[in-house]
């Protein structure tokens, strides 16, 4: 049975090693999810954006700068290693204007609720996608670049459920009562 410690230990061995690793290129899965990844990051602060322009909330302006500035420095840390490789970068979609929030019409203008729950959305794939670049990598390097991502999501992402719990806009599927156990209210 894998031991927890034992992992993390072996990380870190990892970590320390990665000096005298081999300086393979990298392979065509772990170029794909160095790709799809930075694309999604770009698309993922236009959103966060719109909802800058969109929400007059200061706990949601918050957290939305917050995540910008996660999602920048990411994009950031792997333009930089994609460059070193040789990985072209995507082209993406240009930064959105800032707008007055007032000015929007309310069949247009996203709610505070549709803005975290996007949000909340967007990080379980981000997670997903850091997760898979992880287990897709070879190199010991691109794995720790993996892991640091999945990490920053799982930071990010307590803080954004503790928001959204507050508000009353975290979303439940329905609960589970097996047969034949009494139902709790």
């Amino acid at each position: 049975m894998p031991n927890p410690f034992e992992a993390v230990w072996n990380t870190l061995k990892i970590a320390v090693d990665n000096v005298n690793e081999p300086h393979t290129p990298l392979h065509v899965i772990e170029v794909g999810d160095c790709w799809k990844y930075i694309t999604m990051m770009e698309e993922f602060i236009r959103y966060e954006e719109i909802g800058l322009n969109t929400t007059t909330d200061d706990e949601v302006k918050e957290m939305l700068v917050d995540v910008i500035a996660l999602c920048k420095d990411q994009v950031q840390k792997l333009s930089k290693f994609m460059i070193k490789e040789g990985i072209p970068l995507p082209d993406v979609t240009s930064a959105k204007p800032q707008s007055n929030s007032m000015e929007i019409p309310l069949g247009v203008k996203l709610t505070d609720d549709e803005i975290t729950n996007g949000i909340a959305f967007k990080l379980v794939l981000c997670m997903q996608a850091s997760a898979v670049g992880q287990a897709n990598s070879i190199r010991n390097d691109v794995g720790m670049m993996w892991l640091g991502f999945f990490s920053d999501w799982v930071t990010f992402g307590t803080t954004l459920k503790t928001l959204m719990r507050k508000r009353g806009w975290i979303k439940v599927p329905p609960y589970y009562y097996p047969p034949g156990s009494p139902k709790h209210n």
